[in-house]
């Protein structure tokens, strides 16, 4: 047991297409051994029926001449035969024999008394030669009521001779077939395993570590060919999914490293003071104030920081929103109350999308905190980087796109030096600022159009920054309009 499963392991470790050839070869041989044997074992069966037969029609004719005297019969075709009379004991009493080529073997007809010749009368039986080297087929007679029976005999070497003559053609043919269904199917096996064989040079390389490999040239409707498919999808999950990482660290570098200076700097300040502080550097009360309003607006500033950083990073981690639905109309009119109350020499107006056209409702289905973060930071940044007294609009209401879809749009205008170039491509990015030393004095975070950018996609929505008629900055937010009979009830 033992050496057959080291032999079952050894054949294991052939190649696949070797192993379909040598088993395709295996069944083979068996089917032409069994399909030989029972070809060979059939045609024995029917030429000793046919000598049944013979026997029997020559039957009449032969006990004719035992009976009737010492000669040999006068057909030729009873020359092959030998028959022999036999009494109740099984003594033979005269016998017929026919070519001179066969006397020298006899049947071995010891023990054919009267009784066995009955039992087995006219059924033809196989048995062995006086010398035991050859074959006889013999058929006993039982005439009934007289007093002697007769058995008829016929060598079995021509037939043995035809027999082995088409085993062995039968072997010849069969090997050659065999060997000839080997070469062809190694051929066949070997064509159909090519495509296999380059989806695993492929497969190598990409080990390797070359993700921009592909399967090529295949068939789409064989197995392998919905293999190299698959593998293709697959390559293309992995490989994005690769530049995905990538860009992620990217980012993850940029950001811990932007996060780190933006905390650095107002930590160098308060530390600075505190050490003036401690140096007793600071002799007079107005210094001392000074020294405290900065280390609390640089705490402040931190403060803010890290509030913006940790509003990112649940923005990242995508957690689930308190959606209901919201007229953003609300919000506009909240958002102008708020910016008044801030900056009451400024004009804030909340109009409508297109000149001269009135503020309407737009309903959407979203976190009614988050949209109002996203609407205060955009005010804020309107506030803090447009000169004082300059107005500010809020646009509200509904467009439909090409293909009829309709939206809900907000935007926020203002009249200040505005948004160019690769600024407004850059302007959502973390930390990007358009002016850093104008971001410094205003005490921004440079965090905020990016929460504004990552809450609104949230929502399925999408921001982006135009130029204001007249000049200035409009930063329009368009979502996906919430339409149903429910809105009525839930205002």
């Amino acid at each position: 047991m033992t050496r057959i499963r080291q032999k079952i392991g050894q054949l294991g470790a052939l190649s696949l297409r070797t192993q379909l050839v040598l088993l395709t070869s295996l069944l083979l041989a068996l089917a032409i051994s069994v399909t030989s044997l029972v070809a060979i074992s059939a045609l024995r069966g029917q030429m000793i029926e046919q000598l049944d037969e013979e026997m029997s029609s020559n039957a009449q004719t032969l006990t004719s001449y035992l009976t009737e005297g010492p000669h040999q019969p006068s057909t030729s075709s009873l020359l092959r035969y030998q028959a022999y009379l036999l009494d109740d004991q099984g003594t033979v009493l005269s016998s017929l024999v026919g070519a001179s080529s066969i006397q020298s073997s006899t049947p071995d007809l010891s023990g054919w008394t009267h009784e066995k010749v009955n039992r087995f009368s006219h059924k033809g039986i196989t048995v062995k030669s006086v010398n035991g080297k050859a074959e006889w087929r013999i058929l006993p007679i039982d005439y009934g009521d007289l007093d002697y029976s007769v058995i008829i005999a016929t060598p079995l070497r021509q037939t043995h001779a035809v027999v082995a003559l088409v085993a062995v053609l039968t072997l010849t043919f069969g090997v050659a077939t065999l060997f000839a269904s080997v070469a062809m199917s190694w051929v066949m096996v070997t064509r159909a395993f090519e495509p296999l064989a380059r989806v695993e040079k492929t497969a190598a390389r990409i080990a390797a570590g070359d993700l921009s490999q592909r399967m090529e040239k295949y068939n789409p409707y064989t197995e392998i060919g919905h293999l190299s498919a698959s593998l293709n999808t697959m390559l293309s999950h992995i490989e994005k999914a690769f530049e995905v990482q990538k860009n992620s660290e990217v980012k993850m570098r940029r950001f811990v490293g932007d996060a780190s200076h933006e905390l650095r700097t107002p930590l160098v300040s308060i530390r600075g003071y505190s050490e003036l502080y401690r140096q007793g550097a600071l002799q007079s009360e107005e210094a001392v104030a000074n020294a405290m309003s900065r280390i609390e607006a640089e705490s402040k500033r931190m403060g803010q920081l890290i509030e913006d950083l940790l509003t990112l990073a649940r923005i990242d981690e995508r957690r689930e929103l308190e959606n209901r639905i919201i007229d953003l109309l609300d919000l506009a009119q909240d958002a102008s109350h708020d910016a008044f109350a801030t900056s009451p020499d400024r004009t804030v107006q909340v109009v409508g999308l297109t000149e001269h056209a009135a503020p309407e409702s737009a309903y959407v289905y979203g976190d009614d905190s988050r949209l109002r973060q996203v609407i205060a930071n955009l005010m804020t940044n309107a506030i803090r980087y447009t000169p004082k007294g300059s107005p500010l609009e809020i646009a509200v209401g509904t467009v439909q796109s090409d293909d009829a879809q309709q939206f809900s749009q907000i935007e926020v205008r203002d009249h200040g030096p505005g948004i160019h170039g690769e600024d407004r491509q850059r302007v959502f990015e973390r930390f990007y600022r358009a002016d850093t030393s104008r971001t410094r004095e205003t005490g921004g975070t440079g965090l905020g159009l990016a929460i504004v950018a990552g809450i609104v996609a949230q929502h399925e929505g999408n921001v982006e920054v135009l130029e204001t008629r007249g000049g200035g900055a409009t930063f329009r937010l368009r979502f996906p309009s919430y339409i149903g009979d429910d809105v009525s009830r839930e205002t």
